[in-house]
């Protein structure tokens, strides 16, 4: 089974930039359609962005043209490259597996992670 470990949150200003990165475990990470997921103060968690084996990408409103989602196969590590930060994006991620780039956001593959939290705050 996959086990992720997701690291790279912090403070920031708005308009600020983080990169957090997903450790992902297990040899077949290569197979997996990859998400990022965010859960805001008091909120459901929600989708953010997600790639594909291929690096196909999709994206979830609020952040276009500001994340940009992206993965290198032989370190088994998925990225979120957070640009122009904003208040709302403050928020616990959580990166998870899909056995398909098609396949529904809200039935994730792996168990969550920890979660790393981005505060956006001047």
């Amino acid at each position: 089974q996959v086990q992720l470990v997701e690291s790279g949150g912090g403070l920031v200003q708005p308009g600020g930039s983080l990169r957090l990165s997903c450790a992902a475990s297990g040899s077949a990470f290569r197979l997996y359609a990859m998400a990022w997921y965010r859960q805001a103060p008091g909120k459901q968690r929600e989708f953010v962005a997600k790639i594909s084996s291929i690096s196909i990408t999709m994206y979830t409103d609020a952040v276009k043209g500001r994340f940009t989602i992206s993965r290198d196969n032989a370190k088994n590590t998925l990225y979120l490259q957070m640009n122009n930060l904003k208040p709302e994006d403050t928020a616990v991620y959580y990166c998870n597996a899909l056995k398909s780039f098609y396949d529904s956001t809200d039935y994730p593959s792996a168990a969550w992670g920890q979660g790393t939290l981005v505060t956006v705050s001047s």
